[in-house]
Parts: structure tokens; C-alpha cells; sequence
């Protein structure tokens, strides 16, 4: 496996090729990405250990979105595209289920690290709501020692979140150790620093003026719909933005294929 160095413009190609893949297969990609996000959602309803387990399949979730979006540009794929990105998605986990875990076991301790330390902030009320699920009131929630302390947590896990954006591809389809996947995709996107720069400011952008248009057109349909449809008018806007919202979680990660795929080359 050799790091592959790559312009600044490639982070654009990255949004672009993302979008097309994924309005050429809207619903699978949406049905995957809500089938995962729903088993992160129920696993985070386990008591005590509901602040712990989410972190264990976000892995899961990565590879998974990133193996459908492989199958799904490929032009060799047989159709219909959309079950075959399933099994292949599915096909993935099942192989490589043990190395996940392993990504996910240690995403969830330095989580529990970082969100410890902010203790020394706050005095314990964010660890409580993350780690103990503990109700906080808005003025709790609104007090400077609180948003401190929120930033301190969001701050010290950026670099999590960069470890992980190539591991479970580099785990998978070039058989890295989980713990070495983690340094080379830090590696990876300090190298290429400026591609993946623009690539964030790209997605930053295309969510923006998506989530600004899905407004306008939510607002329009509830204020015309009322007239003719009466309470009717506000489910289906209530519908439109939580199908906003999927999409535009699911676009980013349709791309991360792309940003992998031409950051490392085969040795």
C-alpha cells in the first residue's frame, strides 16, 4: 500500500464524483445509511453502556457507506445496483466484523478519556450527560462552564475523527492492522492537507445551500399545503427535512470512497 500525493483541485472531484454517485442511487444509499444509523441508535438505548456502544459501530458505518459507493461507481457492477450494493455492504461487515469492533473499542475509550478530562472544567456535567445519560436543565446547559467544556470535548476528539476517516477502508481493502490504519489516515490527510481541505469546504458549501433550499421549499409547501391540506401540510414538511437531513449525511460519506481510493494505491 503507498500514499498517493494528489492536487487540491481532487478535493473538489471528490464532491462532485459523491453527488453523482449518490443521486444515481438516492434511496440505497439513504436505506443503508438510515439501516446503520438506526442499529447506532438502538444500541445507544443500553443502560450505562448507552454512552460507549454508539462508538463501536461507527466503523461499521464508515465501511459500510464507503464499500456501497465502490460498488455503486463501478461500471461493472450487475443491475439492479442497489442490492448489490447491500450484499456488498453486508458481505464487508461480516468479513471484516473483528477489526471494526477493534476501531470501534478504541474509538470509545479515547472518547471516554476526553470526555473525562473535561471534568476538570465543568466538574463532571458533561461526562454526566455523555457517559450517564444524566438530564441537564437549559440554564445548565447554557452556562459558559458547560459550552467550555463542549469545546474542549469537540476540540480533542478532531483528531479521532481524522484517524478514522481512512481506517476501516484501509482495514478492509488493504488488510492494515487497525491500530497502524489509524496513523496512516493521519498521515494520509497531512499529507494531502490541501485536498482534503477543499473537499471539507466543498461539503460544507453544497450542505448549506442544500439545507437553505429545503427550508425554503419545507416552508413553502407547510404555508401553501395549510390552505388545502390543513395539519396534513405540516407532516409533509416535517417529512421533507428529515429526508433533508438523511441525504445530506449520507452524501459526505458516499464520497469518502473517492478521497480513499485516490489517496492510496495499490503496492
Amino acid at each position: 500500500m503507498k500514499l498517493h500525493l494528489v492536487p487540491a483541485r481532487s478535493g473538489v472531484e471528490w464532491v462532485r464524483l459523491g453527488l453523482r454517485t449518490f443521486w444515481g442511487q438516492p434511496l440505497a444509499f439513504i436505506s443503508l445509511f438510515f439501516a446503520l444509523m438506526a442499529l447506532i441508535s438502538i444500541v445507544a438505548q443500553v443502560p450505562l453502556l448507552g454512552g460507549f456502544l454508539p462508538f463501536l459501530f461507527v466503523p461499521v458505518l464508515t465501511l459500510g457507506m464507503m464499500v456501497a459507493a465502490s460498488v455503486a461507481s463501478n461500471p461493472e457492477t450487475p443491475k439492479p445496483i442497489g442490492p448489490a450494493m447491500f450484499r456488498a455492504a453486508i458481505e464487508a461487515l461480516r468479513l471484516r466484523w473483528r477489526p471494526m469492533m477493534v476501531l470501534g473499542v478504541i474509538s470509545a475509550l479515547y472518547f471516554a478519556v476526553v470526555v473525562g478530562l473535561s471534568a476538570i472544567i465543568d466538574g463532571g456535567l458533561v461526562a454526566g450527560a455523555y457517559l450517564l445519560n444524566n438530564n441537564l436543565t437549559q440554564e445548565v446547559m447554557a452556562g459558559k462552564r458547560f459550552q467550555l467544556a463542549q469545546l474542549f470535548v469537540m476540540c480533542l476528539n478532531l483528531p479521532l475523527s481524522l484517524a478514522m476517516w481512512h481506517a476501516p477502508g484501509l482495514v478492509h481493502w488493504h488488510g492494515v492492522e487497525p491500530v497502524k490504519s489509524l496513523f496512516f489516515s493521519l498521515v494520509a490527510l497531512f499529507r494531502n492537507f490541501s485536498a482534503y481541505a477543499m473537499f471539507l469546504l466543498c461539503w460544507f458549501g453544497v450542505c448549506m445551500i442544500a439545507a437553505v433550499g429545503f427550508a425554503l421549499i419545507a416552508t413553502l409547501l407547510v404555508g401553501v399545503g395549510a390552505l388545502a391540506l390543513g395539519d396534513a401540510a405540516s407532516v409533509l414538511g416535517g417529512a421533507l427535512m428529515i429526508a433533508c437531513a438523511l441525504s445530506l449525511a449520507a452524501m459526505p460519506l458516499s464520497s469518502t470512497w473517492f478521497s480513499f481510493r485516490d489517496t492510496f494505491n495499490a503496492d
